[in-house]
């Protein structure tokens, strides 16, 4: 089982490299979608509820975020995140890592449809793979932390790319 859960994440991680190159925000967004949901498909077989249900209602949000990105889509997000990670907590009483992957997740909902600046969005967004990295190291999940370290490496070449053209 563990051999396909990898799969799963290995999916994931492929995916989330080809959504990367994507010039137009809709592709991005529908591949983005696909890596997330694959993801969460791992997490889910690893028993990492938390970081399941954080990567589905990610690739969700994607798929409305092409056509919606609305408040209430941010509401509906934030509140889905909420609501799960105080099930999780208080109802099936996990542990308390699962604060780590609801934050990241939070982290990547609110920044999603509410930062327009790219700038911002990458800092914020370094924050929350750094979040989602912990979590997967924790709970033991190889490709998740590939996944989280193949996406802090993008967001950190490109922020000293950009900041290299400034300086030029």
């Amino acid at each position: 089982m563990l051999i396909v859960a990898e799969a799963f994440g290995a999916i994931a991680v492929v995916l989330n490299f080809i959504g990367y190159r994507q010039n137009r925000v809709e592709r991005y967004l529908f591949i983005s979608a696909f890596a997330l949901l694959s993801l969460s498909v791992h997490f889910f077989m690893l028993d990492a509820m938390a970081a399941g249900v954080g990567t589905c209602l990610a690739g969700l949000r994607n798929f409305i975020a092409i056509k919606n990105r609305s408040r209430w889509v941010l509401f509906i997000f934030v509140a889905a995140n909420i609501l799960f990670m105080l099930y999780e907590w208080f109802i099936l009483h996990h542990d308390w890592n699962i604060f780590i992957a609801y934050a990241s997740s939070l982290i990547f909902t609110i920044g999603s449809i509410v930062l327009k600046e790219t700038d911002k969005i990458r800092r914020y967004f370094l924050l929350a793979e750094t979040l989602g990295l912990m979590y997967a190291l924790s709970v033991g999940s190889i490709f998740g932390t590939v996944f989280n370290i193949s996406n802090l490496f993008s967001i950190v070449t490109k922020m000293i790319s950009d900041k290299k053209k400034v300086n030029h």
